[in-house]
């Protein structure tokens, strides 16, 4: 009975730890959702103004409660094609992707591994629907969004630098030039 007790004791604590509230981290396997049904559950929540990011493995776990942090076990490439995916697909949303400018400097001396993840993520985003900006531009960014609306990151196990891909959702069913004219 004891032992029992102590059993329940760590899971009820372990699974606090990684699941405190709804815009903490949380530990993938620490429960029965996987990053995927956590992001499919939030979807029809997120709007224009929201970010969904997917990282390399030493992207910094944040405290801001506007930031929702995942844990991805797929490759990098199958995660952002997830992400992408489940974008194109939502009815109500369309995204705005950033990668960090940082890479048109990398080679694959400078960060072995960099030319399969170039290959794969070319497969995955097409080059002309991604804008290059500088990494701390793209930080503060988050930064500030974070204080009003929800950011979700998924953390990947990729240990490539200057490799994150950000995703700034917009209204899908509306554009800035119906905008501009109602704002005449």
């Amino acid at each position: 009975m004891k032992t029992l007790f102590i059993s329940l004791c760590v899971a009820c604590l372990a699974v606090s730890c990684c699941r405190t509230n709804d815009s903490s981290a949380q530990c993938n396997g620490a429960d029965n959702e996987s990053w995927k049904t956590v992001l499919q559950q939030k979807m029809a929540l997120l709007g224009h103004r929201n970010w969904i990011v997917v990282t390399d493995m030493a992207y910094p776990l944040q405290s801001n409660p506007g930031i929702t942090t995942l844990f991805a076990p797929e490759s990098y490439a199958e995660v952002i094609g997830e992400v992408n995916a489940l974008i194109k697909d939502a009815p109500h949303v369309f995204a705005h992707i950033y990668q960090d400018q940082e890479q048109t400097r990398l080679s694959e001396e400078l960060a072995p591994g960099w030319g399969e993840y170039k290959e794969s993520v070319g497969k995955v985003l097409g080059a002309e629907d991604v804008k290059l900006v500088p990494h701390e531009d793209l930080i503060k960014r988050l930064d500030e969004v974070s204080n009003l609306c929800q950011v979700i990151i998924i953390k990947t196990s990729l240990t490539i630098p200057y490799s994150s891909t950000f995703f700034e959702l917009d209204c899908g069913y509306w554009d800035a030039e119906r905008e501009a004219k109602i704002r005449e």
